[in-house]
């Protein structure tokens, strides 16, 4: 593996159309962009999407909300011939205050940790086409 990790990041307003649970978003919701990160880093190490195996652990802490912004981070932690173990974490940056107005929300003075999770995707040795992508500066 290389010195420095390979990471991936997302940043995101949770949409109305997120919404499940009354005015709570899925964990599924979360689940997929964790899913989106893995891609991203087997596109980085690999040049190939991959597949995702598994997850080995997954933790919902904070319940996410239509209009609430995200901040979602991936880094592969371990590598094996084809697996890659990652860990995912997912950040409330901006908060809906319903309670307020129904446009209220509150930048965040220190970001909330929402859900985190591990797991790990395969890419078969064949498609495994080019040395890891560094991260852009």
């Amino acid at each position: 593996m290389n010195e420095r990790p390979i990471e991936a990041t997302l940043r995101l307003r949770v949409g109305s159309e997120d919404a499940h649970y009354g005015t709570i978003a899925a964990g599924a919701f979360v689940m997929q962009l964790f899913g989106d990160l893995a891609t991203e880093l087997t596109v980085r190490r690999d040049g190939d999407e991959g597949l995702l195996r598994a997850y080995e652990r997954v933790e919902f802490l904070v319940p996410v909300r239509p209009g609430d912004f995200l901040e979602c981070r991936a880094t592969i932690v371990r590598e094996g011939r084809t697996s890659r173990t990652f860990q995912a974490e997912a950040w409330k940056v901006i908060e809906t205050r319903y309670d307020v107005a129904e446009s209220a929300a509150d930048v965040l003075e220190e970001p909330v940790l929402v859900a985190r999770a591990t797991g790990t995707t395969v890419v078969q040795e064949r498609f495994q086409r080019k040395p890891p992508v560094p991260d852009r500066p």
